[in-house]
């Protein structure tokens, strides 16, 4: 077993995690009776795969040029755009 390594946190920051481990726990999730525990794997595999897709503003609305182009509600998105001038 290897010996405990000397603290190296500052006087802030050890008072901090102090803090931090004095607060409750949060209370267990509220699931539904029905629910089944799934595997990581299952849970990681949800994961979506980036996609780049060129647009046009209108009236501050940014449109996709490919109407095939189907985003879910909510996706996180970045754009970015060229500023005239």
């Amino acid at each position: 077993m290897n010996p405990p390594a000397t603290d190296q946190r500052s006087a802030v920051r050890r008072a901090r995690d102090e803090e931090i481990a004095a607060e409750p726990q949060l209370p267990p999730l509220e699931l539904p009776p029905d629910a089944r525990p799934l595997p990581i794997e299952q849970h990681l595999a949800r994961r979506r795969h980036h996609v780049a897709v060129e647009g046009i503003v209108e009236n501050g609305l940014v449109r996709p040029l490919d109407s095939a182009v189907k985003l879910p509600e909510s996706s996180r998105v970045i754009i970015v755009a060229t500023q005239e001038g």
